[in-house]
């Protein structure tokens, strides 16, 4: 199986190669991995101490963050090296100041695998969530490098529980320690005689609570809600929009709304901006003169959102009715309702919330015009309802210190 397995990685790459011709987005992810063993050369050398982390993209890179922080704030000499398999993760990550190094993670083929590991030497390889490589997990091991997983997350849909998952099984078995977010996914571990689990939660968790500690205020965001309600849609595609419009255009409610689209796409924000009937703004042309004079402001910019949750009373997060729900937990710790659409199984935190009715998710127009009216018009009814996502996430907080722990042993 190891055999095939390389086989299709080498033909993979070479048709992501004809692939990225024409598309925007392939083309960043083999021309970033032509950079890689340059950058990795010139950053590192053979008396460092380098401690890897590996993360898909920009959600999981928010997962593994904490314990990032806290490696860097306990191993001031390691050099900690972060590679990102996808490009909308990498490409906004590039310059974060938290690792020495960022680089994408070149493919799992063994040439690539064994380069990689020859220039980096790890002393210790951390994984996020869904990332495990058959190839850099083999050969880490035939170095004695341990590589433990974090924030994972199992379903007996995968391949691991299925008749045919021994390869990707022999994988997972590879991993000194998995570090797992509920007693289902360790409960599946056993089933396959993976039993080097312990449940330490999401270290999302983690990442948002700090949010509270740091400074959330945004003069402009001061200036537009003043003593208004404001409902903050945040990372919304089309879908979302769609709903969130139809709600926009017809109410008869003094209140705000920010719409901050998950692609910030030129022709995309202006077909928004010519959509809404209520005076609008883009942030990028605001005057904090007059923002206040507006009813919707629509951000066209990244980096702001996570801020901006801070003034909303109410939350829509976007993603339920398209490709993949966003981070809810981001405006749950603001102790604020959440809205979702339909698509949310497979996120266990919003899952969970729904189950808690901390989130509440909608399938229509209707529905959504039906629960924000509810949420608006009765005080206790909301507040209620934001208490339970603040305290959920409060209850939850831990999971890098967990981690932590353990990773002291190792070092």
């Amino acid at each position: 199986m190891g055999h095939i397995y390389n086989l299709v990685a080498r033909i993979a790459w070479v048709h992501l190669r004809l692939l990225a011709l024409f598309s925007d987005k392939l083309k960043l992810f083999v021309n970033g991995r032509r950079e890689t063993f340059s950058i990795l050369e010139q950053s590192i050398s053979p008396e460092d101490s380098v401690i890897w982390v590996h993360v898909a993209s920009l959600g999981e890179f928010e997962q593994g963050r904490p314990l990032i922080e806290k490696i860097r704030i306990e191993y001031p000499d390691h050099k900690i090296v972060l590679t990102f398999f996808s490009p909308s993760g990498y490409e906004v990550k590039k310059n974060t100041s938290i690792a020495d190094v960022v680089t994408y993670l070149p493919i799992d083929t063994k040439s690539n695998v064994i380069r990689f590991l020859e220039i980096t030497q790890p002393k210790l390889a951390v994984f996020v969530k869904y990332e495990i490589w058959p190839n850099y997990l083999n050969e880490l091991q035939k170095r004695d490098v341990k590589a433990i997983l974090i924030s994972a997350i199992f379903t007996k849909e995968q391949a691991y529980f299925k008749w045919y998952g021994g390869f990707m099984r022999n994988a997972l078995r590879r991993f000194e320690h998995i570090f797992v977010q509920d007693e289902k996914s360790k409960s599946l571990l056993e089933t396959i005689e993976i039993k080097n689990t312990s449940i330490s939660g999401d270290t999302r968790a983690d990442r948002v609570a700090v949010i509270l500690e740091q400074n959330n205020t945004l003069p402009f965001m001061d200036a537009f809600k003043k003593d208004s309600l404001c409902v903050v849609a945040g990372s919304t595609w089309m879908e979302d929009e769609a709903i969130l419009l139809s709600f926009i255009n017809s109410t008869k409610k003094k209140l705000k709304f920010i719409l901050a689209p998950h692609k910030i796409v030129e022709d995309k924000i202006m077909g928004l901006a010519a959509s809404i009937d209520k005076k609008s703004a883009l942030f990028s042309n605001i005057d904090i003169q007059t923002i206040g004079d507006y009813e919707v402001l629509i951000i066209d910019h990244i980096g702001l959102l996570t801020k901006i949750y801070s003034y909303a009373d109410i939350a829509y997060v976007g993603g339920g009715f398209a490709s993949g729900l966003h981070n809810t937990l981001e405006p749950a710790v603001f102790g604020i309702p959440v809205i979702i659409g339909p698509k949310y199984k497979g996120f266990k935190e919003a899952e969970e919330l729904i189950a808690k009715k901390g989130i509440i998710s909608i399938d229509s127009k209707h529905g959504f015009k039906e629960e924000l009216n509810r949420l608006l018009e009765n005080d206790d009814y909301r507040n209620k309802t934001g208490y339970i996502n603040a305290d959920y996430i409060a209850q939850n907080k831990g999971a890098s210190i967990q981690i932590m722990d353990y990773l002291r042993k190792l070092l």
